[in-house]
């Protein structure tokens, strides 16, 4: 018993879990369905045996040292013969541009959605911020804002910090300061402007080459009420100045700065206040009391028009009241009567008047109770 070897338990049956049904054996009409399908396949397989005069070899996975694959897995791609590629293949390479010695190009055949075919290439860097959109001068060749004066246009060779290097030294030239203001020379003393209060050298270099007055910074801070800068509304209301007047720079000499309030509006027109007074009080006017005097003069004639404005309206507003109530005693038959009488009867007819309703126009219309008159009602 004890040198006897242990013998090996019988397979035991699959074991299904809950939910599998085991396989059933096949039917004798499904045997005989594969059966004639096995024979049909070989007939097919010797006809073409016969056509060709080569034997067929089956289907077999070929496993290489250098490709192992088990069945199931992918070939990698350089395997796959490309001698045979299908013509409807959706493949983004140019296979012929490839077996040519072309290289890869993927993008000559890659075309574009239906939806994305058609669109317009602007040129972004020929076109203007007109704060309403992107277009070039090409579509509309009339439009001056789309057309960007020499010089404000960042050049197609210079980057965006060499740009704006080149800004600022135009700006410094235009305002003749840092390295860009003039110099003084020992050897012409009467050529050098001085400042035309202190008599100081270190004067404004912009407002001497714009307005012609020699000033310096500190005497200017010193004395507002001659050297502040008076904008083209003030001066135009202050000191009763005309357009025409103010446009003209040989007459009156304006310094232009961008606008505050909006960087696409006009440029701000700013005029020297003592050269401004000098030409109101002493030229058009004459002295300040005749300018003082104008002004009143204007001031009294616009209050006298919307004076007259006002009669006019209460005017009509009273022909249109008598004409209402006439009209309404003629309807009612009592033969007329006079202005304020009670309809229909004798006597004295006190309106009472509603609450006041603005109408379409704007104006506050009250109503009688007892007559249904209407009386509008103007506010101060």
């Amino acid at each position: 018993m004890e040198g006897e070897r242990p013998s090996t338990p019988p397979p035991k049956a699959p074991a299904f879990g809950q939910g599998d049904i085991p396989k059933s054996p096949f039917t004798p009409e499904q045997v005989k369905r594969m059966e004639t399908n096995r024979l049909k396949a070989k007939a097919l397989r010797e006809q073409l045996e016969a056509e060709t005069g080569k034997p067929i070899e089956p289907p077999t996975l070929k496993r290489s040292g250098s490709s192992n694959l088990a069945a199931g897995q992918k070939r990698a791609y350089p395997t796959v013969p490309t001698s045979n590629v299908p013509a409807n293949l959706r493949d983004g390479r140019n296979a012929e541009a490839a077996h040519n010695g072309g290289g890869f190009r993927p993008l000559d055949h890659i075309q574009p959605a239906r939806n994305f075919a058609k669109y317009v290439e602007y040129d972004f860097s020929k076109m203007t911020d007109t704060k309403g959109g992107f277009l070039t001068a090409e579509d509309d060749p009339h439009n001056k804002a789309l057309h960007v004066p020499d010089g404000e246009e960042k050049p197609a060779h210079l980057t965006l910090k060499e740009w704006e290097r080149l800004r600022l030294i135009r700006s410094l030239r235009d305002q003749k300061v840092g390295p860009f203001e003039p110099g003084l020379s020992i050897f012409n003393k009467e050529e050098d402007k001085i400042c035309r209060e202190c008599g100081s050298m270190e004067i404004d270099w912009k407002w001497a080459e714009v307005f012609g007055c020699s000033v310096c910074n500190s005497c200017k801070e010193k004395l507002p009420d001659k050297y502040s800068l008076l904008t083209k509304t003030e001066a135009r209301e202050d000191y009763l100045l005309t357009d025409p007047e103010l446009r003209d720079e040989e007459l009156l000499p304006h310094l232009e700065r961008p606008n505050p309030h909006k960087s696409t509006w006009n440029n701000m027109m700013l005029f020297l206040r003592y050269q401004v007074e000098e030409y109101a009080f002493g030229k058009k006017w004459g002295s300040a009391e005749a300018l003082d005097a104008e002004f009143n003069r204007r001031e009294s004639d616009k209050k006298r028009r919307k004076e007259d404005k006002f009669k006019s309206k209460l005017q009509e507003l009273k022909k249109k009241t008598r004409v209402e109530a006439y009209r309404r005693g003629r309807q009612v038959g009592a033969g007329g009567g006079k202005f304020g009488d009670e309809v229909g009867k004798r006597g004295r007819h006190t309106h009472t008047w509603g609450r006041a309703i603005e109408n379409d126009a704007g104006i506050g219309v009250k109503t009688c109770v007892d007559c249904g008159m209407e009386v509008e009602e103007l506010e101060f």
